[in-house]
């Protein structure tokens, strides 16, 4: 009894301190995605990073970005995500759904920095985006919705 009680304690502290000692791995890059929110992760990684290539590679080519400044396809979106200085973001009430080779990925977007030489507005933004295998395993971002959340917005339940 002795033996169970001590081996149950010492279990139980290793699981304990299993969760709690290491950080969380955030991804930081295309080879460390597992799911949605990774993919989300090394996007707003690799934008913050000015990978330009490695993000367009992940762009499909008919893309679709649309913001509240207008609709951009493809280059116009890669232009305007040059403009942006990105200091740090973070991702919130992130929900991520698979549909058969589709993720459709929806979150509340934080970011500190600045765009065109202006700090950022620090209103958070609703955004959505539609991510879809394609060959060789390959992620490929299809669309894009980056909006500022309103005080009265609602949560999709």
């Amino acid at each position: 009894m002795r033996i169970a009680t001590s081996t149950l304690i010492l279990v139980t502290l290793a699981l304990l301190l299993g969760c709690t000692v290491w950080n969380e791995h955030k991804p930081t890059a295309w080879t460390d995605v597992t799911g949605g929110e990774s993919l989300e992760r090394v996007f707003w990684h690799e934008v913050q990073a000015r990978h330009w290539p490695d993000l367009e590679s992940r762009m499909a080519p008919n893309f679709v970005l649309i913001t509240s400044e207008g609709t951009f396809d493809r280059a116009a979106a890669i232009e305007h995500w040059k403009q942006l200085q990105i200091q740090d973001f973070s991702l919130g009430e992130l929900q991520s759904q698979l549909n058969g080779n589709t993720y459709i990925v929806t979150y509340i977007l934080n970011i500190r920095g600045t765009a065109h030489g202006k700090s950022l507005p620090t209103t958070p933004l609703r955004a959505l985006t539609i991510w879809q295998r394609q060959v060789r395993e390959q992620w490929v971002m299809l669309a894009h919705s980056a909006t500022p959340l309103s005080s009265s917005s609602g949560s999709l339940k």
